[in-house]
């Protein structure tokens, strides 16, 4: 559904992107993890064009979106909820989730039933203003307005960034539940990388702008360097492997 090929990118002189290649089959759960800095957010902006790849391509569905405009590639069946959520904060939660919807596909009612029955919280919810809500709540928010659009490919950027635990699991568990009952296609973009490893069907490592290493969820998981670098904090580790 979306492959990136030999894609780099730069911030004025500063190189950001180097050479990343990867894919996200129809129906998987794709998850890319990396340190602060490493490059991750860059390259799901990349998507939309902010930065514009210097080289290589983006391909969505068969057709190169590389070059397409920001506007042009928002209106394709992808939804981001991007890294901070930015939620609109003096909207209430129904407004919210009402401008993440696409007029011509099925009802207000239809839509926001879904929405309702898959983060309950937001129908007690629905008068109050968004910024209000809890960081969690507001991410389950984030999520639901995104989905509100019925996209194809759902890219999520930082979803457990600054949350407590437990809404990081409830976090992950929809992002299952939103795979496996409803066959979403996602990509993953995370810090946390024992959560997101564990859910993904495949994974990535990205450091310092390149693609480290790659394999399945568990495999990464298992992986020594991984483990070392993204669960007990010693990212040298991954240099030296």
């Amino acid at each position: 559904m979306l492959e990136i090929n030999g894609l780099s990118a730069h911030y004025r002189s500063v190189r950001a992107l180097r050479d990343v290649s990867l894919n996200v089959n129809k129906g998987e759960i794709v998850t890319l993890i990396g340190a602060n800095g490493a490059g991750k957010s860059t390259l799901m902006n990349s998507i939309f064009g902010v930065p514009r790849a210097s080289s290589g391509s983006i391909v969505f569905e068969g057709a190169d979106i590389t070059r397409l405009p920001s506007h042009v590639v928002g209106k394709l069946d992808i939804a981001v909820v991007p890294e901070g959520r930015r939620i609109f904060q003096r909207m209430t939660v129904l407004e919210n989730l009402l401008m993440g919807r696409t007029p011509e596909k099925r009802s207000i009612s239809d839509d926001l039933e879904r929405m309702y029955e898959m983060f309950p919280i937001l129908l007690t919810r629905s008068t109050q203003r968004a910024g209000t809500l809890s960081g969690g709540e507001q991410q389950m928010l984030a999520i639901a307005r995104a989905l509100m659009s019925h996209p194809r490919l759902l890219l999520l950027d930082e979803p457990s960034l600054g949350l407590a635990p437990i809404f990081i699991r409830k976090i992950f568990s929809v992002v299952k539940e939103l795979n496996e009952r409803f066959g979403m296609t996602i990509l993953l973009v995370e810090q946390n990388a024992h959560h997101a490893l564990r859910v993904a069907h495949r994974g990535y490592v990205l450091q310092h702008g390149e693609i480290a290493l790659e394999g399945s969820g568990p495999d990464l998981l298992a992986n020594p360097a991984v483990r070392a670098a993204y669960l007990e904090g010693d990212t040298a580790q991954l240099d030296a492997a």
